[in-house]
């Protein structure tokens, strides 16, 4: 006696098809994940006053990069991680030579492209000499002896008698500084990767009806 065994549909055929169907998916789940991580990183950010450009240093990619597969993975990161990690966790900051740090006051205006000015360069642009002020109580402090235009920025006095003129306070001079924690990326992370069964289910079970 012979005997036939005839599987229909092909057995083959739909386990083939089905892995297709989770590569889809769970590439699909990822570049949603992660794009989603991005924008949430960059929201925090601007949310925090920390400015459009620093917020457009976060990145993401997936991998990978062409084609689909089980495997897949999404990146997210920031092209300034020093920066986003000194207001994620709220690190101290101190001088490099354990000095001073120099805060500029709004008297002091801004540095070249919008950024903050040092003592240096400030000197230079308004070709005037800083004086160093100690005090017991507060911080020290850099002044100019001029005056406040009507930008309220410290410049040179006009006056050759010296009438009107008064020492501008430019900068605050402090041996550190503890930065506020601003941001808290690990809880977005969190979030994302929570996510990811659930993408993965919802686009698994789309790519199977198409």
């Amino acid at each position: 006696m012979k005997l036939n065994l005839d599987i229909s549909p092909d057995l083959v055929a739909v386990m083939a098809a089905e892995v297709s169907a989770g590569e889809r998916a769970v590439s699909a789940a990822m570049r949603e994940a992660g794009a989603g991580l991005k924008a949430s990183w960059r929201r925090q950010i601007t949310g925090a006053g920390l400015g459009q450009r620093l917020a457009n240093s976060i990145r993401g990619q997936t991998y990978p990069k062409v084609g689909e597969s089980l495997s897949a993975a999404a990146l997210v990161w920031s092209r300034a991680p020093q920066i986003i990690s000194a207001h994620d966790a709220g690190l101290m900051i101190r001088s490099k030579s354990g000095f001073w740090l120099a805060i500029p006051t709004a008297a002091a205006g801004k540095g070249p492209r919008g950024r903050r000015i040092t003592p240096g360069e400030w000197e230079q642009r308004r070709g005037m000499r800083l004086r160093f002020v100690y005090r017991r109580r507060g911080p020290s402090l850099l002044v100019a002896d001029g005056r406040l235009n009507s930008r309220g920025l410290g410049v040179a006095s006009r006056s050759k008698t010296g009438r009107g003129q008064s020492s501008v306070p430019i900068f605050l001079l402090v041996p550190q500084v503890k930065l506020a924690k601003r941001l808290n990326l690990a809880r977005d992370a969190e979030r994302a990767q929570a996510s990811l069964p659930g993408l993965i289910v919802a686009n698994w079970l789309e790519a199977r009806a198409s």
